[in-house]
């Protein structure tokens, strides 16, 4: 999984780099830094000059630590066996694959004989997970237990946990640490001109606030390790640089995910060794955990064959979270998909009328959609809220107060019946419209973007970058040209005088027994937009305990674990991230 790591060094110790600068002068830095990330949010059109005056203070702090990291020697290649021995002493099953190199998607796991889809192949006992709870039980609880904002940031727990394993020679998880990457290939890792690229973007937003966040935690948890006294035994008191921690980060951000705990009552954070080596590929969860013998099982997605490369799939993310959070773009993504934020002007004359129309089919009167790189262009949500959006006065009050007004409601989000032809030119003409003013946001057109790509010299970040541009221009260009062609369409009915469909209580038929989403009835299906927004990543922190140190902002690197059980009751479906 991922790419080869680079050619690894010993800890340099007190050379020159620790010379060059005195632990006051450092603190004075990262408290600079510290304060530079818990100011307040920058006014629009400033976030790129913020981002840029961290990344300033940062650059003189790796300059200043450089050479004090602990790393390895050797490649990652090299501890891959190792790596195959600990599981398999460990309990883990080990027979039918292996680990091999597959050229640009980096390592994964290689079937040595045939495995049959739906076979169970592979498993992982807890004790070889790293998890929130083996860290409580860590050299590092102690400060756990003191600390409230480590206690309220379960992700950050497990990146300071992977850290201090690693600078423990005899940490029992030390065989799956040296199989890590050296590096990532995720935004935190570009260089500022690749960043650069992302400028007019959807996702530029994301990256700016996943490097602001990891700088300000970074900035925090130094101080914290400096100067706090449970932390006065941790292997981190002597080399914690902000490299260590964009690693762990990274390690953490491409890989965690939610296991239930021992008992079965909560969920917790975990890294679980050598099944999160598989890649990704389109397809269904077919990852659970077994609560009765305690181990992560994975059966196979389809057949393979020997020598093949054995997937699974990571989840239903767009390539703007593959590549925010995993470090790789998926060409073939069957999931991609761009966030537009709507909402109804509460200045609007009819704002209280179609925020309680919304309000009865379950959606916000503001929210995040998304628009669809596949088939449905948008979803049941997005085509209801736009029409309500979109409804006159008389529309609103007839789906208030009128005749079958539950009915209406009911089938807000089914295309098979329109509000109004009017309503539905409307609609459409305000889609192709908004998604061709976004592309205008962008700096270079599609056929520039494409043209780039060409140049063979072009620097990995780099395409990763105009990849994801690019993917985002072409989602918005379909958007757009489906806006027009359905305007046009029901143009035609209203032309032609065509009788409105009017549901009645035998259509329920074509509200079921259907996958499509456009089919479904709006206050039936769960908000998937305003779901994924909302999703809890960790437990709030106090109010109190806050102290502007994170703006109100959970950590954004690692919050996209799922979680679902199988009817059995006894297995949760998670899925992994490729670093």
């Amino acid at each position: 999984m991922g790419k080869k790591s680079r050619v690894k060094t010993q800890k340099s110790g007190s050379s020159s780099a620790n010379a060059a600068v005195t632990p006051k002068e450092m603190m004075s830095i990262i408290s600079e830094l510290l304060q530079k990330c818990s100011s307040a949010a920058p006014s629009a059109g400033k976030e790129w000059e913020e981002y840029v005056q961290i990344r300033t203070l940062v650059e003189r702090i790796r300059k200043k630590q450089k050479g004090i990291s602990i790393v390895f020697e050797g490649n990652r290649e090299e501890y891959l066996s190792e790596l195959m021995s600990w599981a398999r002493e460990s309990g883990a099953s080990s027979d039918g694959f292996t680990v091999a190199d597959f050229g640009s998607e980096g390592y994964g796991l290689q079937a040595t004989r045939d495995i049959k889809a739906e076979e169970l192949f592979l498993w992982i006992p807890r004790k070889m997970l790293m998890t929130v709870e083996s860290a409580q039980n860590s050299v590092l609880g102690p400060l756990y237990n003191q600390d409230r904002i480590l206690q309220a940031m379960d992700n950050v727990t497990l990146a300071l946990h992977l850290l201090c394993e690693r600078g423990d020679p005899a940490s029992f998880w030390l065989p799956y640490i040296h199989s890590l990457p050296q590096e990532y290939d995720t935004p935190l890792y570009y260089q500022q001109e690749d960043v650069q690229l992302l400028l007019g973007t959807q996702a530029m937003q994301d990256v700016l606030s996943q490097y602001k966040n990891t700088a300000r935690q970074y900035a925090y948890f130094y101080k914290l390790v400096q100067t706090h006294p449970s932390a006065s035994k941790l292997p981190l008191k002597d080399s914690f640089t902000f490299d260590d921690y964009r690693w762990a980060v990274s390690s953490v951000m491409t890989r965690q995910n939610q296991i239930p705990t021992k008992d079965g009552s909560q969920v917790t954070l975990a890294l679980i060794p050598l099944w999160d080596m598989c890649n990704h590929t389109n397809g269904l969860i077919t990852t659970g955990y077994n609560l009765e013998d305690d181990r992560c099982e994975c059966v196979a997605l389809q057949d393979y064959k020997e020598n093949e490369q054995i997937y699974i799939f990571y989840g239903t993310r767009s390539n703007s979270e593959f590549v925010i959070h995993n470090g790789f773009f998926f060409q073939d993504n069957a999931h991609d998909r761009v966030k537009i934020k709507l909402g109804v002007s509460k200045s609007e004359r009819l704002y209280a009328m179609k925020a309680e129309v919304l309000a009865r089919a379950g959606i916000p009167a503001s929210c995040i959609f998304s628009l669809n790189g596949n088939e449905p262009p948008i979803s049941a949500q997005l085509l209801a809220f736009l029409r309500v959006f979109c409804m006159t006065e008389e529309e609103l009050k007839d789906h208030l107060l009128g005749e079958h007004a539950i009915n209406k409601i009911f089938t807000l989000g089914n295309s098979e019946f329109p509000v109004s032809w009017e309503n539905e030119i409307k609609l459409w003409m305000f889609l192709e419209t908004r998604a061709a003013l976004l592309l205008k946001t962008y700096k270079t057109t599609t056929e520039e973007d494409i043209s780039m790509l060409e140049k063979p010299d072009l620097s990995l970040h780099a395409r990763l970058a105009i990849q994801l541009r690019l993917a985002e221009k072409q989602i918005l260009e379909k958007a757009s040209a489906n806006g027009r062609a359905k305007r046009l369409h029901f143009q035609e009915k209203l032309e032609e005088g065509a009788a409105l469909p009017c549901y009645e209580e035998s259509d329920i038929a074509l509200l079921e027994n259907t996958d499509a989403d456009g089919k479904l009835p709006i206050i039936l299906r769960k908000l998937e937009e305003v779901v994924e927004e909302e999703e809890e990543e960790g437990r709030e922190i106090p109010a109190e305990e806050q102290n502007h140190l994170l703006n109100g902002d959970k950590l954004e690197e690692v919050n996209d674990s799922e979680i679902s059980r199988e009817s059995s009751g006894t297995a949760w479906l998670l899925f992994v991230s490729r670093c």
